[in-house]
Parts: C-alpha cells; structure tokens; sequence
C-alpha cells in the first residue's frame, strides 16, 4: 500500500477511487441515496391503519447506492447498501418495499453486514422461501424472482447489494399482490411466518 492510498479517512474514498465502503458506510461524490418513510409505505404492510397512525416522515429505510454508468447500461454493474431500521407496524417488522427486476432475466447478490434479518424471496409462481440474513451472510437472488428485507433484531439490518444496471425496479406487483409470505412478530423467538 502506497503513502497516497492510506491518507483517505472514514469520510473520503481513497485518492482516484470513486467511493468507498467502510463497514456499512458507502461514501463518495459519486454515492445517492434514497430515504423511505412510512409515507412510502401505504400498500405494502398488512395492517394499514396502524401505519396511518405513524408520523409520515417516520424514517424506516435508507438506501445508497454506487452507480458509475448510467441506468439501462448492458454490462454495466451496480453497488449498494440498505439500512433498514428496527420496529413493527401492528405486529408486522419493518421492511422494504421488495422488488422484482424490470428486465426479468437479471439476478442479484445481498451480504449481511450487520442485524439480524430475513430475506423473502418469491418466484413468478408465487412460491415463496426465506433466508436468514446476518453479518457475513451471502444470498444469490435468482433472475425472476421478487425479493424484499425485513428487519426483525432489535438494531439497523445493513445489507450489501451488487446488481446489474439494466436491472430495473418495479414495485407495481409487490404493492397488487404482495409476497407469499409476512413476518410478523409473535411466538417465543419472536419471528413467524404467516401467509401473504
């Protein structure tokens, strides 16, 4: 490692990179980000009436992302990470509103950071699985498939996120339909799966 290269800080990416990843931080000139409230979320919790009764501006996710080439770029690579806080609507954990890729054909990788979490994963037959998310944890989201993170630890579930820049995000489906499956807090662990 140069001189030039160990001079960055937490804050600034190393000397001729565009961005940086520290821990869950991803910074730099060349990261947005993307904040979701409980306003976002009408649609996509099941008891609706108690996140009417949150603040609208109540934070419940935050996404940055890396994205060197423009949207739509074939060959080209997106970098992310989502924080997603901890908390429930009615008995239901925070989530993300979940996603299938627009161009259908494209998968996905998430590694968990840091939390606990679970990733739900549904394919266009509505089967519907899920994985334990957590700090070094590696998930391959099949091409077709809708996927979205709940929170369910009682600290930020960060998760990593490297997808396709033709890729594409289309919620019209999620919001319709829903997933197969909800968790929901109940039982002695504190986690249950019931029908979407």
């Amino acid at each position: 490692m140069d001189h030039e290269s160990r001079r960055h800080t937490a804050s600034t990416p190393p000397s001729g990179a565009a961005g940086a990843f520290f821990g869950s931080q991803l910074v730099g000139p060349a990261v947005g980000s993307l904040v979701r409230t409980a306003g976002d979320m009408h649609g996509f919790f099941q008891d609706d009436a108690a996140l009417r009764q949150m603040a609208a501006d109540t934070p419940m996710y935050r996404v940055d992302t890396y994205t060197p080439v423009p949207a739509g770029t074939v060959g080209g690579l997106f970098f992310g990470v989502t924080h997603l806080r901890p908390g429930v609507v009615g008995n239901e954990y925070y989530m993300t509103k979940g996603h299938v890729h627009t161009t259908r054909d494209r998968a996905e990788y998430y590694w968990g950071i840091s939390g606990q979490g679970i990733l739900v994963l549904m394919d266009s037959n509505r089967v519907t699985r899920t994985e334990r998310v957590c700090p070094g944890s590696l998930h391959y989201i099949p091409a077709a498939t809708a996927h979205r993170l709940v929170n369910v630890g009682a600290t930020v579930l960060d998760v990593g996120a490297c997808w396709p820049a033709d890729a594409g995000h289309e919620y019209g489906p999620i919001a319709a339909f829903g997933f197969g499956l909800r968790v929901v807090a109940a039982g002695s662990n504190g986690v249950a799966l019931v029908a979407g």
